[in-house]
């Protein structure tokens, strides 16, 4: 007896199943996945391990504050250091041995004054020496002066000018030229919002500010295609040591709890009402510095909470 030949509908409706078995599997495989994704808790959700393994960094102004945030996170994903700035020699010590021991890479120490150029040579050539090349270079040392340009002291508009500008473009010319070499490099210039809108009382740090970026877009111009990326960040009201010292004063001023005086400051200028941290802009500076934004350069990224869309 001959098999009747199958209708149409009922060829779709065997292609349905398939197709429905075939979709059923990939929901089941995707689901496993998932469960085994949820039982590994040694990896937090956007872990990306040490990605910077076998790379080096320098990161200047690094013994507090942002630097010393930037350069954790750098060596918690692999990134040897040199850290740089000034501070009581113990003290720094203790956090060389401290970065060693919990993110297992080598860490050093160079006292190169940033308003002083042949210091700022040698501490990258010995960073080269030492750790066979130089890969991430952060030019994040500054200062700050407040007055009005009338009253500025001519002496401290020289030394933010040199501290803020002049050392990064030291730094970067020393730099340059094996990162060119070795077709890989990462400079990353800590700008500010004010590189993009100003504040009364700060005429040298705006003016360096602006500097820097505008530092930055001209060098990412002249290494596109060499491997090297050039980037800035501009962040708002960062929490340091500095910053919570001036809530503090604002707050005995002003007669007001730690909070209200903290909520007043950002008020004026950060609609986030909260800081950004330093493990925000070691994040950013990590990013910048991995092999994922090897498309980026040329830019300053805002970290601000809403400080310039006002």
């Amino acid at each position: 007896m001959q098999k009747q030949p199958k209708s149409a509908a009922g060829n779709k409706s065997v292609a349905a199943q398939r197709a429905n078995r075939r979709v059923q599997r990939l929901t089941n495989s995707v689901r496993a996945q998932s469960t085994a994704a949820k039982l590994d808790k040694s990896k937090p959700i956007g872990f990306m391990g040490k990605f910077l393994e076998g790379r080096s960094a320098i990161v200047t102004g690094s013994t507090s504050g942002i630097g010393l945030g930037v350069a954790k996170v750098l060596a918690a994903h692999g990134c040897n250091i040199t850290l740089n700035g000034f501070g009581k020699i113990e003290e720094i010590n203790a956090i060389q041995k401290e970065m060693t021991q919990q993110f297992g890479v080598k860490v050093r120490y160079s006292p190169a004054d940033m308003t002083k150029p042949d210091q700022i040579r040698e501490m990258v050539t010995s960073a080269q020496n030492e750790f066979g090349s130089l890969d991430i270079l952060i030019n994040n040392a500054g200062i700050q002066h407040i007055a009005s340009v009338e009253d500025f002291p001519e002496e401290k508009w020289d030394q933010v000018i040199a501290i803020n500008l002049n050392s990064a473009f030291h730094a970067s010319k020393a730099a340059i030229p094996m990162m060119k070499k070795n077709g890989f490099g990462r400079i990353i210039n800590i700008a500010s919002v004010h590189g993009l809108v100003a504040s009364v009382n700060k005429p040298a740090y705006v003016a360096s500010k602006h500097a820097i970026i505008g530092l930055t877009k001209a060098n990412a111009l002249e290494l596109a295609g060499t491997g090297v990326t050039v980037n800035a960040i501009c962040p708002g009201w960062v929490f340091t040591p500095l910053v919570a010292a001036q809530v503090q004063l604002r707050a005995e001023k002003n007669n007001q709890t730690f909070e209200q005086a903290k909520t007043s400051l950002l008020s004026e200028k950060q609609p986030s009402g909260e800081f950004v941290t330093v493990e925000d802009l070691g994040n950013m500076a990590a990013f910048l510095s991995s092999p994922y934004a090897s498309q980026m350069t040329g830019v300053a990224n805002v970290m601000d909470g809403g400080w310039t869309s006002c």
